[in-house]
């Protein structure tokens, strides 16, 4: 077969996106070997399931935040829409409109808040970490409004099929993984790297540069609030502050998983291997009796370490 010059820069621009990625699969390899290790009930159907239960939710803010990395942007407001999304989930799904009700407000919620921050911060022109940092407050505030404390209440068969002994958060992961790559072939998806990468070249070439970028912010909210969603039908009921860690820990999966924070670089498959990498990181370290200070000290040099690594790399390469 003859492979023509369009051919040759598609997998030119392929390859300059995933580098790193196959030392970082090694990686997850390796920790995925040594938990099975420490835990052989991994291997077993129920193992894999708890597993995926408790990594579902960081694959989804992961993914949340490498969207918004992948356009130049960055959102601290995650953890907070989290928090939103489980409140709502815990107050509707019980309710008249039952669990299809639910999905469709938690869905709505994140879509709507993620798509105002997305217009403040693009059509006013103003710093993505400024107006997450505010939406932050405001979303936290609206979660406590709607649930005080913990409370509310999940179908007890919904958090079976979600929660329960069976891979469905795993399959989840998957189906997301699948819709990115749909949506990668839509004109909006097709725009998503050149408004990160050279939005002004791209803005000349005709790229919906901002239209784009809008759109990241109201998908990074949808998945949000989905995690949110995930979280309270695992638990059973919503928690107004439940998402608190989940903002700084989608920001070091997404980073361990090569995206950087430039915008156009990286890949959503490396943000979800990252979010994999820190979850079993977690969970081995655990298993190992670290303390929970020295795990936080373990996980802060480790992802110091994966994002010096590849510019020191770089920096041997071009050395004469």
């Amino acid at each position: 077969m003859i492979r023509t010059g369009d051919d040759r820069l598609y997998w030119r621009v392929q390859g300059e996106r995933n580098r790193g990625l196959m030392g970082l699969f090694a990686v997850v390899a390796a920790f995925l070997a040594l938990y099975a290790y420490l835990f052989p009930g991994l291997l077993s159907v129920a193992g894999v399931s708890k597993f995926a239960q408790s990594w579902l939710p960081l694959a989804l803010v992961a993914m949340a935040q490498a969207i918004l990395m992948l356009t130049g942007g960055i959102s601290l407001a995650i953890g907070a829409t989290v928090s939103l999304g489980a409140v709502i989930a815990a107050t509707t799904m019980s309710g008249y409109f039952g669990v299809a009700g639910g999905i469709v407000a938690v869905s709505a919620s994140g879509l709507v808040i993620g798509a105002l921050c997305g217009v403040i911060a693009i059509r006013l022109r103003l710093p993505a970490i400024i107006v997450t940092l505010a939406a932050s407050f405001i979303i936290g505030g609206l979660a406590l409004l709607i649930l005080p404390r913990p409370g509310g209440a999940i179908p007890g068969w919904f958090s079976d099929l979600l929660a329960g002994n069976t891979p469905a958060a795993l399959v989840l992961v998957f189906l997301v993984a699948l819709l990115w790559k749909l949506y990668l072939a839509t004109p909006l998806g097709l725009s998503l790297y050149a408004a990160g990468e050279n939005p002004v070249g791209a803005y000349r070439a005709g790229v919906p540069v901002d239209a784009a970028r809008i759109a990241a912010y109201a998908i990074s909210g949808l998945l949000s609030t989905l995690a949110g969603l995930f979280i309270a039908a695992q638990t059973g009921s919503g928690d107004p502050v439940i998402g608190q860690a989940f903002t700084l820990n989608s920001i070091a999966a997404a980073v361990l998983g090569g995206v950087g924070f430039l915008g156009g670089r990286g890949t959503m498959r490396g943000a979800i291997a990252g979010s994999l990498l820190l979850s079993v990181m977690i969970n081995v370290m655990f298993f190992l009796g670290f303390p929970p200070v020295a795990q936080y000290v373990a996980q802060g040099l480790i992802i110091i370490g994966a994002v010096a690594l590849p510019q020191l790399t770089a920096r041997f390469r071009r050395r004469p």
